[in-house]
């Protein structure tokens, strides 16, 4: 009984043997031949043990591995990329925004409604357009610093002389503002003809062309 035991044991064995070389017959490895950090039979393939395992050589490292051996490593596996991280969503803040400073408070004032053709004395009308325009205004304008304001004139007349007239205009807006008990720091600027808004034709009579000219003559406040 003890010798049927025996030889059953043996063949069971060998059966596995012979059951596990078919399979890594079927199943063999080759290394790379220019530089393999695996064992390798006669004819090439990588040596494996009986659980199918692929035998490394003692200078083995994971750059060496081959497709088939060494579990994880084969087949390979693309990483994979992270999804872009989504936007937050927005966080409402309780301050209020800015008013848009550029729209509010800037202020242009017609030279022929405030001033006489080719004169820079303010009139009655004219000091009353400034208040209503501009003063009453400047409480919206988010504690500016700076009031800049610009002259302007048409190119009727000399250089010089348009940069002069409209300097003298600026000039008598800004003394206006100070009497007014506007406490920002003022700056004035003659700015002549430049920066038209509007272009006539050179055939008009002086008169049409006055007329034409009107909306280039004018005093720009703007706040800083």
């Amino acid at each position: 009984m003890r010798h049927t035991i025996l030889l059953s044991l043996l063949l069971g064995s060998a059966c596995g043997f012979a059951a596990s070389s078919s399979l890594a017959q079927t199943s063999a490895i080759q290394a790379f031949p220019e530089k393999s950090a695996y064992l390798q039979d006669g004819s090439g393939p990588v040596v494996r043990s009986q659980d199918g395992l692929c035998w490394r050589s003692g200078y083995w490292d994971a750059k060496d591995a081959v497709p088939g051996c060494d579990g994880e490593l084969a087949p390979p596996v693309m990483k994979a990329i992270a999804p872009a991280l989504a936007a937050g969503p927005a966080i409402a803040s309780d301050q209020p925004k800015e008013p848009d400073l550029v729209a509010q408070c800037q202020f242009t004032l017609s030279s022929d409604s405030i001033f006489s053709f080719g004169k820079a004395t303010l009139s009655k009308s004219a000091k009353q357009e400034i208040n209503k325009k501009t003063i009453e205004k400047l409480a919206d304008c988010g504690g500016a610093k700076v009031l800049l304001v610009t002259g302007y004139t048409d190119h009727l007349g000399t250089d010089a002389y348009n940069r002069k007239l409209s300097m003298q205009r600026a000039a008598s807006v800004a003394s206006y503002l100070k009497s007014k008990g506007i406490s920002n720091r003022i700056e004035t600027n003659g700015a002549g003809a430049a920066e038209p808004i509007v272009t006539c034709s050179n055939k008009l009579s002086l008169k049409k062309s006055i007329a034409c000219l009107a909306p280039n003559r004018r005093v720009v406040i703007k706040i800083q």
